[in-house]
């Protein structure tokens, strides 16, 4: 432990550094449940790439892990600490360095704030769409270690369609850039797509190039009222089927919206059992919803109800927007699951859910990115009940075996982290796996960087 301080001290300034083990124990684990989590040696906070190298060169020498971490708003134990480990925080590596207009590009440091870069680029008329939930508060390099998603994906795609390029300090300290700052570029393999959702585990981020588009016109929200989850699924189907592209397609079921109520008094029809909130940001979005209304009438819609102004528009995405945080009020603890399925298959995705819920005797909410087949089942219970928190993770692992069953992955945007290891290997198989490891190994061959994570 001296020699550790004492090298890292050799590279870093003092207030870089933090050593009090009640301090280090608040940077141990992000916020998923049933993730175990160690105590680290040190906490790192460099503000330079050259310290980020410093760190790693020291940590190779001494064979001491790292594990880096944004603003730790994670759900699957990604950014969790190992025993002795250096955890490389790096929230205070947050300037955007570079907004171009004509390139349609930003230039970022990792601990950016999604939202502050996302107000930045609007700005000079541009946007930058990737939008998670916690955008107020996650940072580009964990949206980045994590391929997180949002509200938008349905029309505008995930984050790795906007890393255009990286660099990235590598176990052993050197530099590495990938990727380009060109509209187009096929030059090699494609190492940039490759560290968007390693989650850490190939090399520390320290810079990232991302494609932005023009900003589009403000987006007004339909919300549709169906008597049951299937009937809004099926109005889902509808909507895709037909050739339309909302900005956003949002489901959330009855146990969510009675907990964003109960959180916020935000109004929900708490008498539906599942309510669509469909947007779009075209020159003519009234003439959209209307054409959407239709077929959700069409689906079984009990009310549709256009909102009249962006400011409507807004109360509603935030309502869904605090889905998640609204149902971890329900019960002492949740599980948050990230289960992607064919859109075709939404329907029995949420049906599996509930019959999952009635047979583990336990409250499940679920909100969706529905336009995506993207479900975020939300498992409800009490921490400090062994008889219901096994359960709960009983049925969080049933949930995931759906999923799949149903042509689906483990993981739409959350990523693997600690949490869904052993169900990475069930998804990929054992040759996959085997080529996975075999990626790790090329860029981390000490296994370094983030061990315990991902397999």
């Amino acid at each position: 432990m001296s020699d550790l301080l004492e090298r890292l001290r050799a590279g870093l300034p003092p207030e870089a550094l933090i050593t009090d083990p009640d301090v280090t124990a608040s940077y141990a684990n992000d916020m998923a449940s049933f993730c175990e989590a160690g105590a680290p040696a040190v906490v790192v906070l460099p503000r330079t790439v050259e310290q980020v190298q410093h760190v790693m060169r020291t940590a190779t020498a001494l064979r001491v892990p790292v594990v880096p971490q944004g603003a730790r708003t994670g759900l699957s134990g990604a950014a969790n600490a190992s025993d002795g480990c250096i955890v490389l925080s790096l929230v205070k590596m947050d300037r955007i360095l570079e907004i171009s207009p004509v390139d349609r590009i930003a230039v970022v440091e990792p601990g950016v704030i999604n939202a502050v870069l996302s107000r930045a680029v609007g700005e000079h008329g541009l946007y930058y769409p990737p939008d998670p939930s916690s955008w107020e508060t996650c940072t580009i390099g964990g949206n980045i270690g994590t391929a997180s998603g949002g509200l938008c994906c349905v029309k505008y795609g995930v984050t790795a369609e906007y890393v255009l390029g990286l660099e990235a300090v590598l176990a052993d300290g050197r530099l590495l850039t990938t990727g380009r700052r060109t509209a187009k570029g096929v030059a090699g393999y494609d190492l940039t797509r490759l560290f968007v959702g390693s989650e850490g585990s190939l090399g520390i981020v320290v810079k990232a190039v991302l494609a932005l588009k023009p900003q589009p016109p403000q987006q007004l929200v339909l919300a549709a009222e169906f008597p049951s989850a299937a009937t809004a699924c099926d109005a889902v189907c509808r909507i895709m089927e037909r050739g339309h592209t909302p900005s956003l397609l949002e489901l959330m079921d009855r146990t969510t919206v009675r907990a964003v109520n109960q959180l916020a008094s935000m109004g929900l029809p708490e008498s539906t059992e599942a309510l669509l909130l469909c947007a779009f940001d075209t020159p003519e979005p009234s003439a959209d919803l209307a054409a959407v209304g239709e077929l959700c009438t069409a689906a079984g819609a009990t009310e549709v109800v256009p909102a009249d102004n962006p400011a409507e528009s807004e109360l509603l995405l935030q309502a869904r927007r605090m889905s998640l945080t609204a149902l971890e009020t329900v019960k002492s603890a949740t599980m948050i699951d990230d289960v992607c399925v064919p859109r075709s298959q939404l329907g029995a995705m949420l049906a599996g859910t509930a019959a999952i819920a009635e047979e583990y005797d336990l409250t499940i909410g679920v909100c969706a990115h529905a336009g995506d087949g993207n479900t975020h089942p939300v498992v409800c219970f009490d921490h400090a009940d062994p008889d219901e928190s096994r359960r709960a993770r009983e049925s969080f692992d049933a949930i995931m075996a759906l999923g799949l069953e149903l042509g689906g992955t483990i993981t739409g945007e959350h990523g693997v982290g600690v949490l869904k290891k052993e169900w990475l290997a069930r998804e990929l198989g054992e040759t996959g796996i085997e080529l996975q490891r075999s990626i790790k190994a090329a860029f981390d061959p000490l296994g370094l960087l983030n061990p315990g994570k991902l397999f």
